[in-house]
């Protein structure tokens, strides 16, 4: 039996014994835009540009404006940029903004900044040479205004490039998203270009612990209803959002309201990647969805995360990611040399005069922690430096589930989630 993990930029094929029930989870059947009768992405775009969600034209809401600033996600986030961009851009020299008055501003969060190589990549070699490219940056006052604290207390820090213009724009992925819900919409402005005080308080515990703050869930979920207050408080004019196959070819795009247009969205995505399953299971291998989400351990842990409503208690995850990049962010990584356990950690971190950066996603770790044992398969980081990550090392997904089996009896049950985070588990009740 062979299954393709997707993995770095190639995928990972995996071979298992054939006498095993394995269970795949993926992806619904839906059709790309482009396979559509009579119908390109940019076609499709355009509809939304022309006819938004709860909203005027594109072409209306830029009139008399002289000034925008369009946010678009880091390289985490596989959005078609250039595709989006264009004509965006084109409705706004239209509308009378000259090219000089444009500034694109990349929503890192709390990412490292994106190399320009990187950025000819997202954007392409014309939009990156012809535009000012701005890497938000949480940790710089000089770039945040304060706009008063939110209702549940958190300090609202956001980009001034992003407030001081005339027209806001947002560009953005909706996929799965392990804390807030889903991607996308308000996300683009907290945590993507919030500052450093209005990410952590939004990352603490006090969210984050909450019990509907997990894949797939808006309603409840206090970490989506919270950023979106402060998004809203923020102001956007307009979004596009886009929602991707397994092949990241657009299923659809949304645009217009901020809320409106995200929902939308959100619901269309939510009927294509739930797969349902009637039990939990021994095993599950998953991955991190290959790159670009998968070159750290840091954002591994999302991967990780999308096994949990599927594994029994006392279950084995096996994940498959590159970590090209190593274990994240240093303050991260040091997480692992300050804690001798995870317990420790988890104890530390509900002193309210505790912060490391980044200390959000062990949090989440935790909470696989909490549910099953994790063995990781990786080219990136050595079995020495991963056995010292609060999780175990195999060589292979093949000996990890050699492993596994060796634990569960060899008629365990097994499912596969070859695209990680991209796909939401969710057993029938």
């Amino acid at each position: 039996m062979e299954i393709h993990l997707d993995y770095g930029k190639s995928g990972l094929l995996v071979r298992l014994p054939d006498h095993l029930n394995v269970r795949t989870l993926t992806y619904q059947s839906a059709t790309p835009i482009a396979d559509q009768p009579n119908r390109t992405d940019r076609e499709a775009l355009q509809e939304v540009l022309n006819n938004p969600t709860n909203a005027p034209p594109l072409s209306e809401i830029v009139q008399g404006r002289s000034s925008a600033c369009i946010v678009i996600c880091d390289i985490t986030r596989p959005v078609p940029n250039q595709l989006i961009l264009e004509p965006l851009l084109e409705v706004l020299h239209t509308g009378g903004i000259e090219p000089e008055k444009v500034k694109i501003l990349i929503a890192t969060g709390l990412h490292r900044p994106s190399h320009p190589n990187e950025i000819v990549e997202m954007v392409g070699e014309e939009i990156a040479q012809k535009y000012t490219i701005i890497n938000h940056d949480a940790q710089d006052r000089r770039q945040l205004v304060f706009l008063g604290k939110s209702p549940r207390g958190i300090p609202m820090w956001i980009n001034t490039h992003y407030m001081e213009a005339e027209m806001k724009i947002t560009v953005g992925l909706i996929e799965p998203h392990f804390m807030a819900g889903f991607s996308g919409g308000r996300k683009l402005i907290c945590p993507g270009i919030a500052g450093l005080e209005t990410i952590r308080a939004w990352h603490s515990p006090k969210f984050l612990e909450h019990p509907l703050a997990t894949t797939g869930q808006l309603e409840g979920n206090p970490v989506h209803s919270e950023n979106s207050w402060i998004a809203n408080r923020a102001g956007c004019n307009f979004i596009v959002n886009v929602i991707i196959d397994a092949h990241r070819r657009p299923l659809k795009f949304v645009a217009g309201d901020q809320q409106s247009a995200f929902q939308q969205g959100a619901d269309f995505c939510r009927n294509i990647v739930v797969d349902q399953v009637e039990h939990p299971f021994d095993i599950v291998v998953t991955s991190s969805a290959g790159y670009p989400l998968d070159t750290t351990f840091y954002q591994s842990v999302k991967g990780m995360m999308a096994a949990v409503p599927i594994v029994k208690q006392g279950g084995t995850i096996i994940i498959a990611a590159s970590m090209s990049e190593g274990i994240g962010s240093p303050e991260f990584a040091s997480l692992f040399q300050r804690h001798p356990s995870i317990d420790d950690f988890m104890e530390a971190i509900m002193s309210p005069d505790y912060f490391v950066m980044d200390q959000w996603q062990l949090e989440m770790l935790a909470k696989v922690l909490r549910k099953a044992d994790v063995r990781v398969v990786t080219d990136g980081l050595s079995a020495e430096t991963i056995d010292s990550l609060y999780v175990k090392s195999s060589e292979s997904v093949e000996a990890a589930v050699h492993h596994a089996l060796s634990v569960h009896g060899e008629n365990a049950s097994i499912a596969v989630i070859p695209r990680g985070p991209y796909v939401i588990p969710e057993l029938i009740n």
